[in-house]
């Protein structure tokens, strides 16, 4: 009898077991429906974009609630040859790779190494041209990381263009870049004003590199690209850049003054220019998964995260909207958005995080030539797309 009873229990937890795997196979099975259905409504979305504008192609990578990550692509990688793009293309991502360096930064906070509110002077004030820096002695890092140091564009500045069309291959030491500001009058005192500036990020990386005794992009490899899995971002370290596409700058850009940016293989002027002020080629879910990563508190320790979502006014960047330690904080549809966007001649990139919805997307676009977006800039798309997602 009591073997009777044992096999009956045992029938009755294999039961058990045999319905829990079918329950959760088809819980699976309807997530996974479900991810299909709105792969496809974005990629209508996508195309419909496309259609509108005048933009050779474009990728978009989105990241859901739990994780889930997938890309997707419109369009041609290459106008001429009619390649298609594909979701794993990389495009230069401008600007947004200032979030790389600013999250080395937050480590090394989290580290003791540096403070927030150091005076700049404490790291670089015995460089022979320190005194020549708009601001020197008062500039902290904070003021780097959000605009407000008073340190303005190098890369837009007229001699800067005309040399580096002139001298498209050069490779650029921080202190030439930073020379294009020395003894000029700043625009208004440190921490006084906002003025959207890569100068600061470059100083930025001067102190990283000064502090690590390591190169910038060693460290950020090691400290994110590696551990995150961030396989398909790669650094800007010269005119060769393996799996990135071919961008269109427009007629008579000012940076090297041709439309296609890539010829023979290699770019036309050497992307390492950019460095710690952007300096990384990525995709639209290399990015997005990125920006998840750093607004749910994962790539550096979440106590510092207020401070990075602390923003001051950014009226160059659009009403309503806030700058905070590389970070983009923008009201939209869906809610309050962070992320970054970027440029570099021949492409523009975009990334917000929603933390209503605890979503990710990010959209990159192989032109940077004015008016190819049909009225439809790529924050914009990205909200619209966001709202899709439930």
């Amino acid at each position: 009898m009591k073997i009777i009873r044992s096999s009956s229990k045992f029938t009755t937890f294999i039961a058990f077991l045999l319905g829990l795997t079918i329950a959760v196979g088809a819980q699976q099975a309807v997530t996974a429906t479900g991810t299909n259905a709105l792969k496809k409504e974005l990629q209508a979305k996508l195309d419909e974009w496309h259609k509108a504008g005048k933009f050779p192609g474009a990728t978009l990578g989105v990241v859901l609630p739990d994780g889930e990550s997938f890309g997707l692509a419109t369009g041609y990688s290459d106008r001429g040859a009619k390649t298609p793009m594909k979701p794993d293309d990389r495009m230069l991502a401008g600007s947004t790779g200032k979030t790389f360096a600013a999250a080395t930064a937050m480590q090394l906070v989290k580290e003791g190494k540096i403070s927030l509110d150091d005076k700049i002077e404490k790291y670089l004030g015995k460089e022979p041209w320190f005194s020549r820096l708009p601001n020197a002695k008062d500039v902290t890092i904070r003021q780097l990381m959000n605009h407000t140091s008073g340190l303005v564009r190098y890369e837009f500045k007229e001699e800067f263009t005309k040399y580096l069309t002139e001298h498209p291959m050069k490779v650029w030491t921080p202190e030439e870049r930073l020379a294009y500001l020395f003894d000029a009058k700043a625009p208004f005192e440190a921490g006084k004003g906002w003025d959207y500036s890569d100068t600061n990020y470059i100083v930025l990386g001067m102190i990283i590199e000064r502090v690590t005794g390591k190169r910038f992009y060693d460290e950020a490899r090691r400290r994110f690209i590696k551990p995150f899995k961030l396989d398909d971002t790669i650094a800007q370290e010269g005119p060769v850049m393996k799996g990135v596409v071919q961008g269109y700058a427009g007629a008579n850009n000012p940076f090297g003054g041709k439309d296609a940016m890539i010829e023979n293989g290699k770019f036309v002027i050497n992307p390492q220019l950019e460095w710690t002020g952007g300096g990384w080629a990525s995709t639209g879910e290399d990015l997005a998964r990125w920006a998840k990563l750093i607004y749910e508190g994962k790539a550096y320790d979440a106590s510092l995260l207020p401070q990075t979502l602390d923003g001051v006014i950014a009226p160059m960047l659009g009403r309503d909207t806030k700058y905070g330690l590389a970070t983009i904080i923008r009201n939209t549809p869906v809610g309050i958005s962070y992320g970054h966007s970027g440029f570099f001649p021949g492409y523009v990139t975009d990334m917000m995080y929603f933390p209503d919805k605890k979503i990710a997307v990010a959209v990159q676009v192989n032109t940077s030539a004015p008016g190819s977006f049909g009225g439809k800039p790529l924050g914009r798309f990205l909200a619209e797309a966001a709202e899709m997602i439930k």
